[in-house]
């Protein structure tokens, strides 16, 4: 029997985000940014993500919509190993709103990501996750990931790039 936190998967549709999503990925960025305490970083606009996502097609973006609301995203793209030999997916954002969290949503969306890898003979399903997110670290151990302990991630932002390159 189901409890009252405890929605009907069934009534949950996964599918391939659309230009006119736009909107609604770029909010659910925001709040992300928010929850991650990035606020202060956000460049994205709901224009840049229109283009990028739906016009360049830099990345894909699936939307998790529940009794026909939107309640999730998650954006990747294609990545390659030289030492597999083969593409991968980088999870740049899996997102499900905090209201809807423990619902068995953010699975169903990892695992649509993992069928595509599997699914595009991917040799690696990647991402990054701040290291004080105990919630989603416990999430994504349940699953068998590992976490890259030796390898520490580096960035240079547009500002470094503009000016300490030269």
């Amino acid at each position: 029997m189901q409890g009252i936190n405890e929605p009907d998967i069934g009534e949950l549709t996964i599918r391939f985000a659309e230009e006119e999503d736009a909107s609604t990925i770029f909010e659910m960025v925001k709040e992300l940014a928010t929850y991650e305490n990035l606020l202060d970083q956000l460049e994205a606009t709901e224009q840049l993500i229109e283009q990028e996502l739906f016009q360049r097609k830099i990345a894909e973006a699936l939307i998790a919509e529940y009794q026909g609301k939107a309640v999730g995203y998650a954006i990747f793209f294609q990545s390659f190993s030289s030492f597999v030999g083969r593409r991968g997916i980088y999870i740049e954002d899996l997102y499900v709103k905090p209201e809807m969290r423990g619902k068995g949503f953010g699975k169903a969306l990892f695992s649509a990501i993992a069928e595509l890898a599997m699914a595009r003979n991917c040799g690696r399903l990647e991402w990054a996750c701040l290291d004080w997110n105990a919630p989603s670290i416990e999430f994504y151990k349940k699953t068998g990931a590992s976490a890259m302990d030796q390898w520490t991630v580096y960035r240079l932002t547009d500002k470094d790039l503009q000016t300490r390159l030269r």
